[in-house]
């Protein structure tokens, strides 16, 4: 690695640091551009570890130390500067010490990840992105297999998703599935049984569904607000539903999620 201190912002190769507040900035430079945001020692590392290639590091001074073993052995400039200086830059405080733009690696095809997989997550639409990180979490800790997103599903590679994922976005094997949900019936060719996590009159519980549930399983989750489209349902072979107590009709998708996962778990 190759540090650098900087005492002002004119060098040209801060520009993956620059305005990361700018939601709409990173939508459209990060998967374009090839480049996503990896935020702190532990997410880098994690990061290094799946095989992610860093194409620039901005650290804090007093971070250093701890980020120079992980990457002694890549050709990359390391940008060291002062906390105000470098928040100048991004828009706001590096509290967590450090920013890696890493390149982005090739996404695998549906089929790949679904050839030994038992558990699958779907997000339909899920726009939110602390949302996303968060049932990345969830899918890592409880042990489903693979994540499909949709066409406008928000990136899981956004700094903010990555964040909440504790890295795990990193470890946890996804793509985009270009169509859905005509996409479903490449579930279906591969033995998925496809359960939509949504209210209706006809759902199953989920008690019911998980006391004997099929081998393989595609878990299909929807947006914030409106849940899962009309055409995700009849695509559907089973709705399943949490059973809710106390006049609450419905969690949040993310913990949702949670529930729906350690409930179908492959024990």
């Amino acid at each position: 690695m190759h540090v650098i201190r900087i005492d002002d912002l004119t060098d040209d190769r801060l520009g993956d640091f620059a305005n990361l507040t700018d939601v709409a900035l990173r939508r459209r430079s990060e998967p374009a551009g090839g480049l996503y945001i990896a935020e702190s020692p532990k997410v880098i590392a994690r990061a290094l570890a799946a095989g992610h290639q860093p194409r620039g590091v901005l650290v804090l001074e007093q971070w250093l130390t701890e980020l120079e073993p992980l990457l002694d052995a890549y050709d990359v400039p390391v940008f060291v500067g002062e906390s105000e200086l470098l928040e100048g830059l991004t828009g706001f405080n590096l509290h967590r010490g450090a920013l890696a733009s890493m390149h982005r690696p090739a996404l695998p095809s549906v089929s790949e990840l679904l050839k030994d997989a038992r558990r699958v997550v779907v997000l339909e639409d899920v726009v939110d992105h602390t949302n996303v990180g968060a049932i990345f979490r969830s899918v890592a800790g409880l042990g489903a297999d693979a994540v499909l997103v949709t066409p406008r599903c928000a990136d899981p590679l956004y700094r903010r998703s990555v964040r909440v994922s504790m890295g795990t976005v990193l470890q946890v094997p996804w793509t985009r599935i270009a169509d859905w949900p005509q996409g479903a019936e490449d579930l279906r060719a591969a033995g998925f049984h496809i359960a939509a996590l949504a209210l209706a009159d006809d759902a199953r519980s989920l008690d019911d569904f998980a006391s004997d549930a099929p081998e393989r399983v595609a878990i299909v989750l929807g947006t914030e607000g409106d849940g899962l489209s009309r055409a995700a349902l009849e695509a559907a072979d089973t709705i399943v539903t949490i059973p809710m107590l106390h006049g609450v009709d419905s969690l949040n998708v993310a913990s949702a999620s949670a529930v729906a996962l350690y409930a179908l778990r492959v024990r």
